[in-house]
């Protein structure tokens, strides 16, 4: 197969429009204006010798070997800081250059080590190659004078040297191979945004440094790996080159971490993995990186993973090891024996936002023509289906409405609700990087994130709202752009309804909805408000990007008609720089809406009600369809405790642990007589599962992912699964069992059957997905290359739609009993409910959750940083360790959801979303005080939690 080679062109390509010819060596290339040389050289397919230059970042121009001569101008100017102009002759090879480069190269290896057949950078190193470009054979200087490279000069110690920094989990740093090419360093500053590196010193005592002189561990970094991936040499390296070796294959594939749906090169030797390289021709992360994606992958081989099926009869039983042909026979039994007992809709099932777009759609169908009802649901239950209702109802469609690219093209950017920094780590390194050219922030969120003030980057305004009054404020935006006439009134008529347009406006011109009064009910100074509101309207291209801040409460999709309504009262929708874009939290969750995951829905977002949806499926699969909808997750729970939900199905989601009122969640699931777990490892959920079917990780089947952008990316088998079976095998397989007809023999026919059956999907094939590399929704006749903006001619549904958005408080309130309110969200390190990063070194940045509390809420309880602090609610209690911070605002506490032993969904209580039961997360009433350990529900949860996963050891014959 051999490695997936991309050309590194030295410089990043101009996007004028204006061309240029230029002659390089007798060879004519016409490039766009502002093209470097060593860039226009390279598209004539000539490649002039570099080391500190690379197409990711800036032309720096320090490391001299690019030079070249150019007829009619003096000297020897750098290829990568000169730009073309027109009927430039280029000459990049003479006597006089060749001369130059090899002494500059004799001066960069007089300083190196000499230890190429041991370095682990050996076949992978451009100083080694470069070496041997220019022709270097000997070296004069040696290592008599000055060095870096050896800890002791003639017996004494040598002070330039340093010991290797190894601190970092996941990659090393060895000074003595530096070369001061800063490439590590602008890759930081340029791609990432962190700026945690620099070079310290001066002359011949330069180098890299993270921070002050720091370790790497201790340090700003936030280990994405963008400087491992600049370094020309073995300065910064994997460990797991280290310990493996180079790579001598790849596979291009998406990452199955957070909905920005990154592109990787997985490079391989023989069944390992080596390490994953981002991609640069990978649309959604143009070659960059997060820490999870780049290197926590640990857990496709962790010892926990379970291989071989499970069951058991009780769940206070031990596990017992059983074939795939007993699992699956046992499990159609006990689905037939149910819904013989207890009625046709006593079983259903839930899809995955970690599987592919085919598994989700196999999961659906089973439940629908194997099960016969519509008693599907994912977890987009619990996150985004505020999205899909509100968007749904203002704009016609349930998906956002930009690429990322577009984010290049904004002027003011509203971050409502999300945390991009953490959650959405690559897009917010593209978005950094725009507000640092001078783009403007908004951010509406109870906390200070690290999006409101970072290196080089600082909101222009921070609203942090109360919780639970985000429809009171963004109403309260919309008051001052309408009274102050400031919205755009030609795109509203001819785009929108205007008679809605002036209903709505009359609505929000209400005294009640005034910044002065909406301030005093959300804490938020109302000057604030109309200087967000103003720069909103009149700074340019509008964009709004949101998270679980916005549906995570009762009334998300309120919240989410509200930000649709700005939307279009300014103007912002269906051009570059503009829009409405959810920021998906799974890789697969808006794939698994796609697919039909819910309910009331068929793949395409066509309620099930419809008779010609349901004539087309019905004709296809050769059964009737239920024409009702059927339970949400939260009705499947109510349903079990009640006695008539007996059996579920629930393939890569862990409910028990997402989802909220964990004590209500448990005794569903207790309730149920046959819960089948099909997931990696024994989560949560399976403590009380009586069939455990084993999955497989995204490096081992393949498939597609679609991401927030509604990008459809391929996923690419890079091993074979160590269970034995691709997720869409197993589900398959246990279809066969329940007596359906279904013989696929590899996912690209699944989505042949979506296509042929998906209006938005209808031009979707692995083929195209090939020619393409990917595409984003919908693809069809009408976008045969699909669509990466919507609305740019009209909505979906014809006229945009303007809703009045009421607020209503939530019904969980603060009082004497529960004075503070607590939200929740994500850390940058761990993924989810952490089934994933916890098996992996990540581990070491984030052990724990920890509750923030400000400053003054800790002195009035006598809590100090780090004490153990006992956490309750209406509905439960959990202990976890404080930390004191006023990135929280008095009367707010802040926590993550990362880990089991913490379970802070113990806490959260069983309110929702009025119109999809999204559950309120992001509101819940609470008291904190000291804690001497942890509580009695944790005791017992950790006891029986204990006691569900023991696997019974079989016995030797004797």
């Amino acid at each position: 197969m051999g490695l997936v080679q991309e050309i590194d062109y030295g410089t990043p390509a101009s996007s004028s429009q204006k061309q240029v010819t230029l002659t390089v060596d007798g060879f004519t290339v016409t490039v766009p204006e502002g093209t470097s040389i060593m860039r226009a050289s390279m598209e004539a397919g000539i490649a002039i010798p570099k080391l500190c230059a690379t197409d990711m970042v800036d032309a720096f121009g320090s490391c001299r070997l690019c030079l070249v001569e150019i007829d009619g101008r003096n000297g020897t100017p750098s290829s990568c800081t000169t730009p073309v102009a027109p009927g430039m002759v280029v000459h990049t090879q003479t006597g006089r250059l060749k001369d130059i480069r090899r002494g500059v190269m004799e001066l960069y290896i007089s300083d190196h080590p000499l230890d190429c057949l041991t370095c682990a950078a050996n076949g992978d190193c451009e100083l080694q190659t470069q070496a041997g470009v220019v022709g270097l054979r000997d070296v004069r200087y040696g290592y008599e004078g000055d060095n870096h490279v050896f800890k002791k000069n003639d017996g004494a110690e040598n002070f330039k040297w340093m010991a290797k920094d190894e601190s970092n989990p996941y990659f090393t740093y060895d000074p003595s191979k530096c070369i001061v090419c800063s490439r590590c360093v602008r890759a930081c500053e340029e791609v990432q945004g962190t700026f945690a590196l620099t070079i310290e010193g001066r002359g011949f005592g330069s180098r890299v440094s993270p921070g002050m002189h720091e370790l790497f561990i201790d340090s700003e970094c936030v280990s994405c790996g963008a400087c491992v991936q600049a370094c020309p040499t073995a300065t910064l390296t994997e460990k797991s080159v280290i310990q493996i070796g180079q790579p001598e294959h790849s596979v291009v594939t998406t990452c199955a971490y957070c909905g920005v749906g990154c592109s990787f090169k997985a490079e391989m030797r023989g069944d390992e993995l080596v390490r994953m390289v981002p991609y640069k021709d990978g649309k959604a992360n143009r070659g960059h990186s997060c820490v999870k994606g780049r290197f926590a992958y640990g857990y496709s081989t962790h010892k926990d993973r379970i291989l071989n099926p499970m069951i058991r009869e009780k769940i206070t039983d031990p596990w017992r090891e059983v074939s795939w042909e007993e699992a699956l026979t046992h499990t159609a039994n006990e689905f037939r024996r149910i819904q013989y007992q207890y009625g046709r809709t006593a079983i259903g099932g839930i899809t995955s936002s970690r599987c592919t777009n085919e598994e989700t759609y196999l999961v659906q169908k089973l439940i629908r023509q194997g099960f016969r009802n519509n008693n599907v649901d994912t977890c987009a239950r619990v996150c985004h289906s505020p999205t899909g209702y509100g968007l749904g109802q203002t704009f016609g469609t349930s998906a956002g409405t930009q690429d990322f690219d577009s984010v290049e093209h904004t002027d003011v950017v509203m971050v409502i609700g999300a945390n991009p920094a953490a959650a959405h780590p690559v897009f917010a390194s593209r978005l950094k990087k725009r507000l640092r050219q001078g783009a403007k922030l908004i951010v509406l969120d109870p906390r200070r994130t690290e999006m409101v003030k970072s290196p080089h980057v600082e909101a222009a305004h921070h609203l942090p709202l109360k919780p639970g009054t985000n429809v009171a404020v963004i109403t309260s935006l919309a008051h001052v752009i309408v009274t102050e006439g400031l919205f755009d009134e030609a795109f509203i008529r001819e785009r929108c309804d205007w008679d809605e347009f002036q209903d709505w406006a009359t609505f929000v011109a209400l005294p009640e909805n005034s910044p002065e009064v909406v301030g005093k009910l959300a804490n938020v100074d109302p000057e604030e408000i109309r200087g967000a509101a103003r720069l909103f309207a009149r700074g340019g291209n509008g964009a709004i990007y949101y998270g679980l801040g916005v549906t995570e409460h009762s009334q998300g999709s309120t919240t989410v008609i509200a930000i649709a309504n700005l939307a279009m009262a300014t103007g912002n929708v269906g051009r570059p720089g503009v829009g409405v874009n959810p920021l998906r939290g799974q890789n697969n969750v808006q794939g698994s809406c796609d697919m039909g995951s819910f309910p009331h829905e068929l793949p395409g977002y066509r309620h099930v009600s419809g008779d010609a949806v349901r004539d087309i499926y019905e004709s296809l699969w050769g059964v009737k369809l239920d024409d009702e909808p059927g339970l949400r997750i939260p009705n499947m729970l109510d349903a079990a405790v009640d006695g008539t939900f007996k059996g579920l199905y629930v393939q890569g989601e862990d409910i028990l642990q997402s989802d909220p009122d964990t004590k209500h969640v448990a005794a569903g699931l207790a309730a149920m007589e046959c819960v089948v777990v099909h997931d990696l490892f024994l989560n949560e959920t399976a403590n009380y599962a009586h069939v455990f079917l084993p999955g497989s990780t995204f490096l081992e089947k393949d498939g597609t992912f679609t991401n927030a952008e509604r990008r459809i990316n391929r996923v690419r088998k890079v091993m074979a699964p160590k269970n034995g079976l691709a997720d869409w095998e197993v589900t398959q397989k246990l279809a066969q069992t329940m007596g359906l007809n279904w013989n696929y023999q590899h996912p690209s026919e699944i989505m042949d059957e979506i296509a042929k059956t998906t209006p938005s999907f209808a031009s979707v094939s692995y083929d195209f997905l090939e020619k393409m590399g990917s595409v984003q929704w919908p693809c069809n006749e009408k976008a045969p290359e699909g669509t990466p903006i919507m609305h740019i001619d009209g909505f979906v549904r014809g006229k945009g739609k303007f809703i009045r958005t009421e607020y209503v408080a939530t019904d969980e309130r603060t009082g004497p009993r529960f004075p503070l309110l607590l939200t929740t969200g994500r850390i940058l390190s761990q993924y989810n409910v952490g089934a994933q990063t916890r098996r992996t070194e990540n581990i070491v940045w984030h052990s724990e959750d920890r509750l923030e509390i400000h400053p003054h809420d800790a002195e009035n309880r006598g809590l100090r940083d780090g004490d153990w602090v006992r956490l309750t609610s209406r509905s439960g209690e959990t202990t976890l360790r404080a930390l004191i911070t006023d990135r929280v605002s008095p009367g707010v506490v802040y926590t993550t959801f990362h880990h089991p032993d913490t379970q802070a969904n113990v806490i959260t209580t069983d309110f929702s979303d009025w119109a999809t039961n999204c559950p309120e997360y992001k509101v819940t009433a609470v008291q904190v005080g000291a804690s001497n350990g942890p509580s009695e529900w944790q005791r017992e949860y950790d006891e029986q939690a204990k006691h569900s996963r023991r696997i019974a050891t079989l016995e030797a014959a004797e």
